[in-house]
């Protein structure tokens, strides 16, 4: 019998897991690309405050449209990124995963088809699944990359309601330069597509990196989402957003559900953005070891793929699963994601880090760390 035996579960989920990483109880946690530096006392203070005002209300539901976050966001966005929005182009859900199934739900669907470009995201494919949305991929080069023209073919092949690009992309790191990004949200608004650029690692990008957000004026089919979990050191406040055209926002308010994001949420999100130059503070420390960690990977023989990110992909091992083994019997959690004998890393502090090099230094010299 089926783990679902006697009940109507749809056909095309009864093979799946749920998705997650492991969580694991080790000393090092360096898999999930969490900012492993927890926000100052005077931030959880505000935090705290903002809760409970929020909660001296609770008996009314939450302020079902949050312009006031949006205004916040809007306005940060405006210093980050030099983009100036109003706060109905920005939109806000539990989490930039929210944000994305809130997407396929209102332009995928039953007979439409959402596209990107491997290896990427692994929940990419699961918001197509949850939705009914076909799902195809193109290829990234080698070094992965994206070219230009072969991603426009893909677009004119496949002819999808959405197409999501990660910049930087999950697992890899690589961030898509602004003259490729722009060619295929012009081909996919030829065609009436529309494309979602996902930045939830934006802040770690590297200096002269620009954001998608720019092109948000002359794209109303284009969309750039981001997330208050990685660089704001936000992960347990579920708090991702959006800023897009507001016609591509209404579509996204007509299949929210009522009040989807909670007086919580609301108030620790703006207590965040409040202190978001303290949360914000350690993301340059952050660059730079992962700059080291690419350079250290490589002086091993290794290769390392340039991270915009706050992880590095990193490989090729004749065998990752042993290698990821291995990391976790010293103690070191990182994740088994991407092409065969690859491993990320997330950056973690100073002390992960080095207890994450000494573990792989001495698993190298040994018959497990074998390279392909």
């Amino acid at each position: 019998m089926g783990r679902f035996h006697g009940l109507p579960i749809r056909d095309e989920l009864k093979s799946f897991e749920p998705y997650g990483a492991p969580q694991l109880d080790v000393p090092v946690l360096l898999n999930v690309n969490e900012n492993p530096y927890p926000p100052s006392e005077d931030t959880v203070q505000d935090v705290a405050a903002s809760v409970a005002e929020a909660a001296r209300g609770m008996n009314r539901y939450p302020d079902r449209e949050f312009l006031g976050l949006r205004a916040d966001l809007a306005a940060y966005l405006a210093r980050e990124s030099g983009a100036q929005l109003e706060p109905e182009q920005l939109w806000a859900a539990n989490g930039s995963n929210e944000v994305m199934l809130h997407i396929l739900q209102a332009f995928g669907g039953p007979g439409r088809t959402a596209l990107s470009f491997a290896p990427t995201y692994s929940m990419y494919p699961e918001y197509a699944r949850d939705t009914n949305t076909a799902w195809v991929t193109g290829r990234r080069a080698e070094d992965f990359t994206l070219d230009r023209s072969k991603a426009i073919a893909a677009i004119s092949r496949h002819r999808p309601s959405v197409v999501l690009l990660a910049s930087p992309n999950n697992p890899t790191g690589t961030a898509l330069p602004i003259d490729v990004t722009e060619a295929i949200v012009a081909q996919a608004a030829a065609i009436g597509s529309v494309v979602v650029v996902d930045e939830a690692y934006a802040e770690f990008r590297r200096a002269g990196t620009p954001s998608a957000v720019g092109l948000l004026p002359a794209y109303p089919n284009l969309a750039v989402s981001r997330t208050m979990s990685k660089a704001f050191a936000m992960a347990g406040g579920r708090v991702g957003y959006l800023a897009a055209s507001k016609q591509f926002v209404d579509a996204l308010r007509i299949v929210r559900l009522p009040y989807h994001l909670s007086a919580v949420t609301q108030a620790v999100a703006r207590a965040a953005l409040r202190h978001s130059g303290e949360l914000l503070g350690r993301v340059e420390l952050l660059r730079v070891e992962r700059d080291e960690t690419v350079d250290w990977l490589r002086s091993l023989g290794l290769r390392a793929v340039d991270s915009d990110a706050n992880f590095v992909l990193f490989g090729t091992f004749a065998d990752r699963h042993a290698v990821w083994q291995a990391l976790l019997d010293d103690g070191v959690l990182i994740r088994e994601t991407g092409p065969d004998g690859w491993l990320r890393v997330s950056i973690g502090t100073g002390e992960e880090m080095a207890a994450f090099r000494a573990s792989l230094e001495r698993i190298l010299k040994t018959d497990t760390g074998r390279l392909k």
